[in-house]
């Protein structure tokens, strides 16, 4: 499944918001979730290892986040036991479990998503009945830096920044990235 496999798959993500979001509104749901994918798909690898260096330095350390960007091997990490596809075990709680989720990421990480305003579209998700389809997609969705290369990613989010420009009326040029 290469690039267009990838676009033709986060675009039909939108066909889940239909009815409850706008379609100027698409991207400011997809294009965090799309974030939030790639850095879980890119921590997966070390995942075990920061959690359990995470709980090996609490009380012994006062700046953990180099230690444990160095354990990650990038310069964000997840201390978070859970991850997309987990959060499909407990539907009921899944907004919680998710705004826990994201808070076991680096603060880096953690402002990149508070710029999408996040939290706000968990929570009309959650109040539409979509949060769990939606976290459903993506967790399904392979985006492991050694299956989709960084240009590619690139391509992907660019791709899909220009369609939901086009569908919010933005000429070229207007879209930006948080």
């Amino acid at each position: 499944e290469g690039f267009t496999g990838k676009v033709s798959f986060i675009w039909g993500v939108a066909d889940e918001l239909r009815g409850d979001f706008k379609a100027h509104e698409y991207g400011q749901v997809i294009l965090p979730f799309l974030v939030l994918r790639r850095l879980e798909c890119a921590l997966a690898p070390t995942k075990a290892a920061v959690i359990a260096r995470a709980a090996d330095l609490v009380g012994k350390v006062d700046n953990v986040e180099p230690i444990l960007a160095m354990t990650a091997g990038h310069a964000f990490y997840n201390t978070s036991p859970l991850d997309l596809p987990t959060l499909l075990n407990d539907p009921v709680n899944i907004a919680a479990n998710l705004r826990t989720y994201i808070a076991g990421y680096s603060p880096g990480a953690v402002e990149v998503l508070e710029r999408y305003g996040f939290d706000e579209k968990i929570t009309r998700l959650d109040q539409a009945g979509l949060l769990y389809r939606v976290v459903a997609k993506f967790a399904d969705l392979d985006l492991a830096t050694d299956t989709v290369s960084n240009d590619t990613m690139g391509y992907v989010f660019e791709e899909l920044l220009r369609r939901f420009s086009e569908m919010s009326n933005e000429t070229a040029g207007e879209h930006f990235t948080p």
